[in-house]
């Protein structure tokens, strides 16, 4: 009979091969820690039991990698009462207001340029943002009032 042993793994300066792990976006995470107990907040106080899908909207200057957020979110919901919810990310476009000529108009995240002017100096108007948009609740079923 075969017994298994342990698997050691070894980290130094000696070592010649380093070991391959998936590290999560220590933000990411801050950031699904957040916008779940902001959830179990909504879900507590309208009487859900079970959170069944979350869409949030992030805007591309919004500081938030999209694949990395929905991994972390694998992780975090995980006990809590969003623990088989689905997260729906959209995705926004960049809107930027130029100061010269007053117009507005969507851009590139890499290219704040007034689309009408040329200008440069211009302001983020949308693009930046990360928004709570949805949130769908499982009900407990009403119990019919004993007669």
């Amino acid at each position: 009979m075969r017994t298994h042993r342990p698997h050691r793994l070894y980290v130094g300066a000696h070592t010649r091969t380093r070991p391959r792990l998936t590290i999560h976006s220590v933000h990411e995470l801050s950031v699904c820690q957040a916008l779940l107990a902001q959830v179990a907040e909504i879900a507590a106080g309208r009487g859900a039991i079970v959170v069944e899908r979350i869409t949030i909207e992030l805007g591309p200057l919004c500081g938030v990698e999209p694949a990395l957020l929905a991994s972390a979110f694998a992780i975090v919901r995980a006990g809590g009462c969003a623990a088989e919810a689905a997260l729906v990310i959209e995705s926004t476009t960049v809107t930027i207001g130029c100061m010269a000529c007053g117009a507005q108009s969507q851009t590139e995240p890499n290219r704040l340029i007034c689309a009408v002017c040329g200008g440069f100096r211009t302001r983020v108007v949308a693009g930046d943002e990360m928004r709570l948009r949805r949130v769908e609740l499982r009900m407990p079923e009403s119990r019919s009032p004993v007669a």
